[in-house]
């Protein structure tokens, strides 16, 4: 290039080293076209009076001085006063320095051009960056022309260079081009160049990043293109990332979410914000939005899977919304609403929020309607399921009312609906409405409620059905449900099991699988431990069936550790041991029992069961097995036989001698043992049961004094009982849970356990001296039921017999304390 270049093209460029890009000179810059103040070629020239020619900006602000400065009003060139301020366009001269700019504009253009390429210098490339920058900047027409000379594809292809320094000049310099333009921003859109602007945003803490925002704010002003940005994977999780960053600086966090505003205007690009954790565009368009997007938005939230933080916001935010919608007419405005309110209703405060919102009288009336305008069959199961989850909430559902003349969903015409639904649907909906009454039965205030009206309308029988049922979910919560009212209809209950064939065994073999522990053998086995215990009949059909191993095979394997399950590991076993202990309450009338407990060593089992720390349960229910067993033990005691006497002393009695017989319990004057004969004794449980009388539960405490009281009980040798207590230190711990006074139960226990101890007379010597017990005794005596107090004024004579002095104890009375 011959000719000379200068970088004179804006107001202090010349020293601006960033703008030494040579601009080519077509022709050179002719005086005329100079303004005289400004030292600039004019844009807007204007003539005076005296045919002087300044910038229109110029002259105006000379004159303003003046006028300002109280000076008279001259040619700022010949300083002579002017007669007329008058400004004469000089439309000619700008017409002329137009065509003189566009035609250099043109050739610099072009020439950048030619050096805007990936191949090119990196400072050639930012100068010609810089420069087209600048062109934009001087007039709006340059960005067509920048447009027409078909710079901008080759700006974004910049965006591919290795210099970290040329990306971002280059996008800092598209935004600038595009900036209200819509031609450019379309010219921009086409092919990947979004995609490769939205990659800069994943740079984190860059400068690239913040000018990809500021061109992403910018191309999002044009509706056209809201859907094009929306449609780059990522782009709009990045955006709502970077708006909830508290690491990204403040200006490019403003950006981002102007950014996301302006991306709302596409229902698209709403429902991925919804899906990455911007919900509130979605809400708004639910709650503003004209009839067919607020359908249409809704009919999204019921596919969106929410955390339940979300789910809250959302029932607060349009739950009373889509109830309403939930009341129209339109059947498929109904559905939109109805599987929407589904997905808030899986969690407890979200469910909340919508029984206040006043969700159940509409969800009522949608599952009971039948006729014109009754939901479809599919529906109704959508309905029923937000009712199982609204339900298992845990409010106070008697005292809402969800029908005519205010009845409640706990009321007996409700729950006669719901189990004539029950039965009159598919497995679907019977799941559904079975764990509505889960959830209604959870509660002490409204369990007797549904258990009033099961038993009014019949339908133990059809419920009980359901344990056989092929469907898993149907089978649990039929299950549970039983479970619940178990303990209110347990006699119905059993009848039903035991009535029907299968029944009862397919609980069993429901906890025989063996797949760990889950939610539905918990339930069964739960279920189990609630039927009345002393119902002979049905544990002669569980005895006859062969589930008793099975239970025990359960236990043992727990206790060794083979079957471990963190989440329904306590109420299984709990369950199992309840269900074992069937046996001991019908070894009196049942043979079969007996036979059982001695081949399975149930004594021992229940021994070791006492010492299952933290499952208070267990060793409750373990201490009442070993009650029961220790009562039989003095009707399976083998009682010695007395040899026949030699000839001499059966013709001469005074040749004969009573034998000594060796190996007889104390306790029971016969052949004891653990496995044979329950006998607590042999078994060494006392000390097992005196450690329990420390409890901090009072059941357990009380099922402990029951298993010792069977030491001091008619039929076995009391004396030796006490001894036995004694050896074990048990006296002392009998004697503070009499002064504890815990609960009336265990007064009772512990003032029939006191008198027999009393009888020996080194006890009630030693009691005589301690006021505290005299005082217990007393109060019994005076306030408890009738039989109690009997046996109080026995114990009380017991120490009254002894006066009141010290002296040396015998060591029986020592080891009792």
């Amino acid at each position: 290039m011959a000719e000379s270049w200068d970088g004179s093209y804006g107001p202090g460029s010349q020293s601006d080293e960033s703008y030494q890009f040579e601009r080519l000179r077509v022709e050179p810059i002719y005086d005329a076209f100079v303004c005289p103040l400004t030292k600039q070629v004019m844009t807007d020239p204007v003539t005076l009076e005296n045919g002087h020619t300044f910038e229109r900006e110029a002259i105006e602000k000379w004159f303003k001085e003046c006028r300002e400065g109280g000076r008279k009003l001259v040619c700022p060139l010949t300083q002579k006063e002017l007669r007329s301020t008058e400004l004469n366009p000089s439309i000619a001269l700008r017409n002329t320095i137009e065509e003189w700019t566009a035609r250099n504009e043109a050739v610099q253009l072009d020439t950048a051009k030619r050096s805007l390429n990936l191949s090119s210098p990196e400072s050639d490339v930012m100068q010609c960056l810089k420069y087209i920058q600048y062109m934009c900047h001087k007039s709006r027409s340059n960005k067509h022309a920048v447009r027409n000379v078909d710079l901008i594809p080759m700006i974004a292809e910049m965006l591919k260079s290795t210099s970290r320094r040329v990306q971002c000049k280059a996008l800092e310099t598209l935004q600038i081009v595009v900036e209200d333009d819509a031609d450019n921003k379309a010219i921009l859109a086409e092919g990947d160049n979004v995609r490769t602007v939205v990659k800069f945003l994943s740079r984190e803490q860059s400068i690239e990043r913040e000018e990809a925002v500021s061109l992403l704010l910018e191309l999002s002003k044009s509706e056209a293109l809201c859907e094009k940005i929306g449609s780059v994977n990522g782009a709009i999780l990045i955006l709502v990332g970077m708006t909830s960053s508290k690491s990204e600086n403040l200006s490019t966090v403003e950006k981002a979410d102007k950014t996301l505003e302006n991306l709302e205007k596409c229902e698209n690009n709403v429902r991925q914000m919804a899906e990455n954790g911007r919900l509130q565009p979605l809400l708004n368009q639910i709650l503003k939005g004209p009839p067919e997007t607020k359908l249409s938005m809704a009919s999204y939230l019921g596919e969106l899977v929410m955390n339940n933080d979300v789910k809250v916001l959302v029932a607060r935010t349009v739950g009373s919304s889509l109830i309403n919608i939930m009341r129209s007419d339109n059947m498929q405005s109904r559905e939109v609403a109805l599987k929407a309110l589904n997905q808030i209703s899986f969690h407890e405060a979200s469910a909340k929020i919508l029984i206040e919102a006043g969700i159940l009288p509409p969800l009522v009336k949608d599952l009971f309607t039948v006729g014109t305008n009754q939901l479809p069959m599919r529906l109704k199961e959508v309905a029923a399921t937000i009712l199982a989850n609204v339900v298992n909430s845990g409010d106070d559902f008697d005292l809402i009312p969800v029908g005519p003349d205010q009845h409640s969903l706990v009321s007996e015409d409700m729950v006669h609906n719901l189990l004539h639904l029950i039965s009159n649907t598919g497995p679907a909906i019977e799941c559904k409405l079975l764990q509505v009454l889960v959830g209604l039965t959870s509660s002490p205030s409204t369990v007797l409620n549904v258990v009033a009206a099961i038993k009014s309308s019949g339908a133990i029988i059809s419920l009980v059905q359901f344990i056989e049922a092929p469907q898993k979910d149907l089978r649990v919560a039929s299950i549970k449900l039983l479970q619940k009212v178990s303990p209110h209809m347990g006699q119905e209950l059993a009848d039903a099991l035991c009535g029907m064939v299968g029944q009862l065994g397919s609980l069993f073999k429901i906890v025989a699988e063996n797949i760990g522990i889950t939610e539905e053998q918990a339930a069964a086995v739960g279920l189990l431990a609630e039927l009345p215990e002393r119902d002979l009949g049905l544990t002669r059909q569980m005895l006859d069936e062969g589930s008793f191993p099975l239970i025990i095979s359960r236990v043992v394997k727990i206790q060794q550790g083979e079957i471990r399950s963190a989440r329904f590991m306590t109420p299984f076993f709990e369950g199992l041991v309840r269900v074992l202990s069937r046996i001991t309450f019908v070894l009196a009338e049942e043979p079969d029992a007996i036979k059982l407990a001695r081949e399975h060593n149930l004594a021992a089992l229940f021994i070791q069961l006492l010492q299952s720390n933290g499952l208070d349960n267990v060793q409750m229910v373990s201490a009442m097995a070993l009650e029961n067993l220790a009562q039989e033990s003095k009707n399976l005691r083998r009682l010695p036989e007395s040899p026949p006497p030699a000839f001499c002393g059966s013709i001469f009695t005074c040749f004969s001698k009573q034998p000594v017989l060796t190996g007889l319990c104390r306790l029971h004057g016969g052949t004891c043992s653990l496995k044979e004969t329950f006998c607590l004794l042999e078994g060494q449980a006392v000390e097992k049961l005196v450690a329990l009388l420390d409890h901090t539960n009072e059941k357990v405490v009380e099922a402990a004094l029951a298993a010792i009281s069977t030491l001091l009980d008619d039929g076995v040798d009391i004396e030796q009982g006490v001894l036995v207590l004694c050896e074990a230190e048990g006296v002392r711990p009998i004697l503070d849970v009499l002064l504890e006074k815990r609960t009336e139960n265990l007064s009772r226990r512990a003032v029939w356990a006191v008198e027999r101890l009393l009888r020996t007379d080194d006890i009630a010597y030693e009691v005589s001296g301690d006021p505290n017990v005299s005082t217990a005794l007393v109060d019994a005596f005076q306030h408890a039921d009738y039989r109690t107090r009997q046996i109080a004024e026995r114990a009380l004579k017991h120490v009254d017999k002894i006066p009141n002095f010290s002296g040396i104890y015998p060591n029986t009375s020592q080891a009792a304390f």
